[in-house]
């Protein structure tokens, strides 16, 4: 569906080229400062026109419309708003009949018996990461010491941030895309938050993560190298009696549950479906595997715009289980 959360509670809707695209969150307390200008720096680190990034820009002033009275939540649900203003409708009116290659266009036409909205990947597009960029700059004023910080550490295979440019400006030129990983690290983490199994602390941070359109995989601290590791290599042995452990293998938890090092993971990107270099696809209405070009405003590399979401991801699920512990 498109709710996330128990005692924290996201739902969001709109599509990339609909009239508005806004968010509802339900258990924020009452008394925590909040305005407008607060979600702008975070806003301005999503969003396009920057190197490597769609020429899509759009304003993303938010419009809070309920839950906030004299710069104070209340209590109620948080209601906010975003327009939709600097649309291309016409460079999508073919993908119905074409679906683009790795885009949600088909399964969505199929699931929808063909009543869906398409323009700018509609409720699939990655604009829609704004709902939680803005539900994320909510979560971090309830975090109090908690810090999360994530950052690009790969782009297309290189992690030397000074070919980047190169890169990018290569592969735009050529028509294609790069995706790229993420490092996400949050410290002052405190002891307790998670459960055994299905509400473990790895499980609510991958379901919200790979709502983030694009991701293909995460990992925890040593993640998939733990799997060519021996055990004396991969355990962490506990050298204080706060829990620190000698090396965080385990990236910040133990059996589902924080144990009070940094929360460490990485995330992975796909590289940008949408290109302009030709691609064969099949045409359902001739029948016909043709040659598609995709017209309209793309990102060489998603992946540049994805850290702020997966902060934003991260403190909703961390602001979640605060609000339902007992520590």
């Amino acid at each position: 569906m498109n709710s996330f959360g128990r005692n924290l509670r996201i739902s969001i809707f709109g599509e990339s080229h609909g009239e508005k695209i806004g968010l509802i969150l339900d258990g924020i307390p009452a008394g925590i400062s909040l305005s407008s200008d607060d979600f702008l720096k975070d806003l301005a680190r999503r969003s396009g026109g920057k190197s490597g990034t769609t020429p899509r820009i759009e304003k993303d002033i938010p419009e809070i419309v309920s839950g906030v009275y004299k710069g104070f939540t209340t209590g109620a649900p948080i209601g906010i708003l975003f327009s939709n203003d600097n649309t291309r409708s016409s460079d999508y009116l073919n993908f119905a009949d074409i679906p683009r290659p790795g885009h949600a266009d088909f399964v969505s036409l199929i699931k929808s018996g063909g009543y869906v909205d398409l323009r700018g990947g509609g409720h699939h597009s990655g604009r829609i990461t704004l709902t939680l960029v803005a539900a994320g700059v909510v979560a971090k004023k309830i975090l109090g010491k908690i810090l999360v910080k994530a950052d690009l550490i790969n782009v297309g295979g290189v992690e030397d941030t000074e070919d980047w440019e190169l890169l990018l400006q290569k592969t735009r030129e050529e028509g294609d895309s790069l995706g790229g990983i993420i490092e996400c690290t949050v410290t002052n983490m405190p002891v307790g938050l998670g459960e055994p199994f299905f509400d473990s602390l790895e499980s609510l941070l991958s379901h919200i993560i790979f709502a983030i359109p694009g991701v293909r995989g995460i990992e925890f601290g040593d993640g998939f190298a733990a799997a060519s590791m021996r055990g004396s290599e991969h355990n962490d042995p506990i050298v204080d009696s706060r829990g620190k452990t000698s090396k965080n293998g385990a990236g910040g938890i133990n059996g589902g549950i924080s144990n009070g090092n940094d929360l460490l993971f990485r995330v992975a990107v796909k590289p940008t479906s949408s290109i302009s270099k030709s691609q064969q696809t099949l045409n359902f209405v001739t029948g016909n595997i043709e040659e598609l070009k995709i017209e309209g405003r793309h990102d060489t590399c998603f992946a540049l715009r994805v850290p702020v979401v997966v902060e934003a991801a991260t403190a909703i699920v961390l602001a979640d289980l605060i609000l339902s512990s007992t520590l």
